[in-house]
């Protein structure tokens, strides 16, 4: 959902620097795109080991961000370039579509509802119902299994390198549409594909078919 659907990474940096500033971390904005993909509350629990100290609970700091990226979502929340494009395309493929995200299940619902594609996506699953967010695979082979899917025979459509991994460990074909700030990262050549946008779905389409047959 986060760099996929709609450009929140940046709403995710200005929240986390703004509550973490709030107990005295400072976080630059190479900081923050370290931990791009991974649940919210392994990145607190991340910071707060970095710098031992006397911190409000995890869920308290997970909760406060959290709902400041809500309200950057519905406030200032848009579909990237392509979505519904791609997601038109994948409807006219009759491939079912479903959502495996990092993000809380109260986030990814008001941002269905923000940019209004909660038709695309009856089918959803968030992160933090699993023992571990994203590298590990947890969320896609949950999501696999809500679709009743083979994991092998699904795409999964990431902007995070985090992510890439969680879905190759799926066993799962992934494209990797990267934020611009690190697409160049020789990791990507983990996904079976890379995009500048999702406007260039339908073209690699059928290639990513023969690949998985």
């Amino acid at each position: 959902m986060d760099g996929v659907l709609l450009d929140s990474e940046p709403f995710w940096r200005q929240a986390e620097r703004e509550i973490f500033a709030s107990v005295g971390i400072m976080l630059t904005e190479e900081d923050c795109a370290e931990t791009m993909g991974i649940r919210i509350d392994e990145v607190v629990a991340y910071r707060f080991s970095q710098r031992p100290g006397s911190y409000p609970p995890i869920e308290e700091m997970n909760e406060r961000i959290v709902s400041r990226v809500t309200q950057l979502v519905q406030q200032y929340g848009k579909p990237l370039p392509g979505v519904f494009k791609a997601l038109d395309f994948l409807q006219s493929q009759k491939v079912p579509i479903a959502l495996a995200s990092s993000s809380s299940s109260a986030l990814i619902s008001a941002t269905l509802s923000a940019l209004k594609l909660e038709p695309y996506f009856p089918v959803w699953h968030s992160a933090e119902n699993e023992p571990y967010g994203k590298p590990n695979p947890a969320v896609y082979l949950s999501i696999a299994a809500k679709l009743g899917s083979d994991p092998c025979q699904c795409l999964a459509i990431e902007d995070s390198l985090n992510g890439v991994i969680a879905a190759k460990a799926a066993r799962m074909a992934c494209v990797a549409v990267p934020e611009s700030c690190v697409a160049s990262l020789p990791q990507f050549c983990l996904a079976d594909a890379k995009l500048n946008s999702l406007e260039e779905l339908p073209n690699v389409w059928e290639s990513l078919n023969a690949s998985q047959k």
